[in-house]
């Protein structure tokens, strides 16, 4: 018969190693975690005549190149009543597609407070959108002046634009924050977490990123990391926002790029998101000129390559 000393040892040392081998395996797991990857529904449209397709379409293509999940641009959507959107997130279960992104358009750069008051109900109304689709993360924009009318023009410009007349961007950095502190209760109550990017406008540079996020210092505000948005030195400047980064879209630009073409390092990308622990979806938005067909699966192989 054992002594009590010895049966309390033994089941010391069980249990020591039983949690052991859990923190062992968990570590193992947690190494071995898999990126998962997104397509953009952009990525097929570019805003290019006759390649505009459905949701629908999407996401079958979206599950036939292999892809986990869809990042949705609300633009490219002919419509959103509730029968259409369960029919989507019917379509995308099926399908073994996340609907994991939402991308909409609204901005809070303007002196007008009837124009931010309409972009806000738009941003909440499409925040209800993202909660009946079962999407947790939507992105949002900072807006821009609106002082360069031409898109091609403020693309040759680097994204660049003067301030309204007899404003300046001190004066848009208080209309943004408001704005944004004025969705996130919609945020909160429906599980959507607000993701601005590094965009034009505010969004152009890192510091204006992050100067309107930490002004907020909301858990429901945090970075999109846009990786072709960053025309000069991107490394350090998507390094800065890296923290703060929950979801990433990832440019490739075969063919050639609609605006520019950058020649990005996605190796390096990858291990400074390692660096910051960063787990979440990696959005293809293919923006080239090459036949989509053929450059989003070379796309997708790409950002495997880098991020696996």
């Amino acid at each position: 018969m054992q002594s009590p000393n010895r049966r309390q040892f033994l089941t010391t040392s069980v249990l020591a190693s039983g949690l052991a081998l859990t923190k062992s395996s968990r570590a193992q797991n947690s190494s071995k975690r898999r990126p998962r990857f997104a397509l953009a529904t952009y990525s097929i449209w570019r805003f290019k005549e006759g390649l505009k397709k459905q949701m629908h379409e999407c996401i079958d293509l979206a599950a036939e190149w292999g892809f986990d999940g869809l990042d949705l641009l609300h633009i490219q959507m002919d419509r959103t009543d509730d029968a259409y959107l369960m029919d989507i997130k019917r379509h995308a279960l099926i399908n073994g597609i996340d609907l994991c992104g939402l991308s909409i358009h609204q901005g809070f750069v303007t002196p007008d407070s009837e124009k931010r008051q309409d972009n806000i109900q738009h941003t909440i109304d499409m925040i209800k959108m993202a909660y009946k689709l079962g999407i947790p993360c939507m992105r949002l924009n900072t807006g821009r002046w609106g002082s360069t009318k031409s898109f091609d023009e403020l693309m040759r410009n680097r994204g660049i634009e003067p301030p309204l007349p007899g404003y300046s961007e001190e004066d848009a950095y208080p209309w943004v924050i408001d704005s944004i502190e004025q969705c996130l209760p919609a945020a909160e109550k429906h599980g959507v977490l607000l993701a601005l990017e590094n965009h034009w406008g505010l969004g152009r540079t890192p510091e204006g990123l992050l100067r309107i996020v930490e002004a907020v210092d909301s858990p429901w505000l945090k970075i999109l990391m846009d990786t072709g948005n960053f025309l000069e030195d991107p490394y350090e400047k998507l390094g800065k926002i890296a923290p703060h980064t929950v979801f990433v879209q990832a440019k490739t630009y075969y063919g050639g790029g609609t605006y520019y073409t950058l020649e990005l390092d996605y190796d390096r990308i990858a291990s400074l998101l390692k660096k910051h622990k960063y787990n979440g979806y990696i959005s293809l938005e293919f923006e080239g000129e090459e036949d989509y067909r053929t450059a989003i699966p070379k796309s997708l192989q790409l950002l495997k390559s880098a991020f696996e």
